[in-house]
């Protein structure tokens, strides 16, 4: 049985409305998705909500809703907004959903009759903002708290915890082992440093359902719910324990409700943001191999976005609103800017004055001007019918199909959009040197005429199916101008000579119409 590339977002918390940051994580995952398929793989790509814990209790009651009217509402709009980023996810996954509970409760079973638990009294703070336990070395020299973590108060109450220091050395060893774990390498290199410079303290994984009702109950012990994050972890491989994945211990997988028998697990890639990354790159890694589970071949690590330079802040209005932005100037628009904008690993700086920059420039004048002057002058020149084939531009063109090809089997997103759009500035500038609007008035120079329409058509096929994971729609668009019919979404066809002498080709329409700055 085939595996399948098996991709996941972070699952985002129903506490609100989604914002730049999740739009990013998902669109980045949905060009990863995208590429693998152009190259005839088969992907499953997952995302989806995390709707337990004690915010969205609280938020529930502030509403007057229980939790699940309350989490139902919001998964609706999350929703929604996956599909207005065009995202082609095989799978939403919502924590409430009983398949999830199945697999984690069995998890939980193992582990404790395995002796990973043991039950202890803990005193101390306790940050319900941040749902976490604070110690003496999260204060700070005056005694107070980072505000980060809202409102702090002591605690007393009896819990059950995970015995992680136990695999400390383990995940070391298995870290170094594998320098491809996570990615990018300083990311790799923050979680070695926080490993051995620091003793692991066990997890609690679990809450007092006098304190919180609203999560998956312990099946040993059901005066207590499940900790969120123990809950939310699992749902990467609830997904393939539930259709039975041959990848999953059995235990889990046993009573899958979906008994498709896909090979999922192990996930290739968990994308998430760097402020998640001891949890991805520390408590996962060992409850999976306390379950008896591989491990994800790669955690590939995000940053921030912040806007004009500072953080994003809903109190302050300081924040983008992916919607409005998609409703104003398109959803290709607004995908791009994103990829473009921040490499996958540092921080980002969204600037309303920079979107508009980069729409102009690169996408009216870059490369909806070049389809469009290249397919209206096949138009009036030759009756939108494709000449001969001519090669002036195969060789660039063909390097710079392969680089883009590396560059995104490397997730190098960034990059791959940087060197496919040296093919439209050189495309553009063979426009402006071969000048075929002053070839046509020159009879003598018909056969000239023929080779400089070819190339610049045959170079807009090739940039039809590069940018197909980026921008679908535009992608799309310009292969139906070229008479081409279904989706640009085979990278076998990237190849340079596609184009058939006598191809009729469609309408050329503006791709990107130019708006004022």
């Amino acid at each position: 049985m085939n595996k399948r590339f098996y991709l996941t977002t972070a699952i985002d918390y129903v506490n609100g409305q989604p914002h730049l940051g999740h739009a990013y994580e998902k669109i980045i995952g949905d060009v990863i998705a995208r590429f693998r398929r152009s190259e005839g793989q088969e992907v499953y790509y997952l995302t989806g909500l995390d709707e337990h814990g004690q915010k969205v209790q609280q938020a529930a009651l502030a509403e007057g809703k229980t939790p699940q009217d309350y989490c139902d509402n919001l998964a609706a709009a999350w929703q929604a907004f996956a599909q207005k980023l065009e995202l082609t996810n095989d799978e939403f996954v919502r924590t409430t959903q009983s398949r999830h509970r199945r697999v984690v409760q069995a998890a939980l079973s193992r582990l404790h009759a395995e002796g990973h638990f043991y039950q202890e009294k803990y005193e101390g703070f306790y940050s319900a903002k941040e749902e976490t336990f604070l110690t003496e070395k999260d204060r700070r020299p005056d005694g107070t708290f980072d505000p980060a973590f809202g409102e702090v108060s002591r605690l007393q109450e009896e819990n059950y915890y995970f015995r992680l220091k136990d695999h400390q050395q383990w995940l070391i060893d298995y870290i170094e082992a594998h320098p491809e774990f996570v990615v990018p390498e300083y990311r790799k290199n923050e979680v070695l440093g926080f490993l051995k410079n620091n003793v692991l303290e066990d997890l609690c994984i679990s809450r007092p359902a006098t304190r919180l009702n609203w999560g998956i109950p312990l099946p040993f012990d059901p005066n207590y719910v499940t900790y969120v994050w123990f809950d939310a972890l699992t749902n990467y491989i609830s997904v393939p324990a539930a259709q039975n994945d041959p990848g999953v211990p059995g235990y889990l997988s046993a009573g899958g409700e979906v008994p498709t028998g896909l090979a999922l697990w192990p996930a290739d890639i968990h994308i998430i943001g760097k402020d998640i990354l001891k949890f991805h790159s520390v408590y996962w890694p060992i409850m999976l191999k306390a379950m008896g589970a591989p491990l994800p071949r790669q955690l590939l690590v995000h940053g921030w976005w912040q806007k004009d330079d500072q953080k994003m802040s809903k109190s302050t209005g300081n924040v983008v609103d992916p919607m409005a932005v998609i409703a104003e100037w398109g959803v290709d628009a607004f995908r791009f800017y994103v990829v473009r904008e921040l490499d996958i690993g540092p921080d980002g700086n969204w600037t309303d004055a920079g979107f508009k920059a980069r729409y102009n420039a690169e996408l009216a004048n870059g490369l909806g001007n070049l389809v469009n002057r290249s397919l209206s002058m096949l138009k009036r020149y030759r009756q939108g019918l494709v000449p001969q084939r001519s090669d002036e531009l195969r060789a660039e063109a063909e390097r710079i199909v392969a680089e883009t090809r590396e560059l995104l089997e490397r997730n190098r997103l960034q990059s791959a959009l940087i060197i496919i759009w040296s093919l439209i500035t050189k495309a553009n500038q063979y426009v402006d040197h071969t000048a075929p609007f002053k070839l046509a008035k020159d009879p003598a120079q018909a056969a000239r005429l023929d080779e400089v329409l070819y190339n610049l058509a045959e170079t807009c096929r090739l940039l039809a199916i590069m940018l197909w994971p980026f921008l679908p729609g535009t992608a799309t668009r310009i292969h139906q101008q070229l008479g081409l019919s279904g989706e640009p979404n085979s990278w076998a066809a990237a190849t340079w000579g596609g184009l058939p002498p006598g191809q009729a080709i469609g309408t050329p329409a503006p791709l990107f119409p130019r708006k004022e700055a």
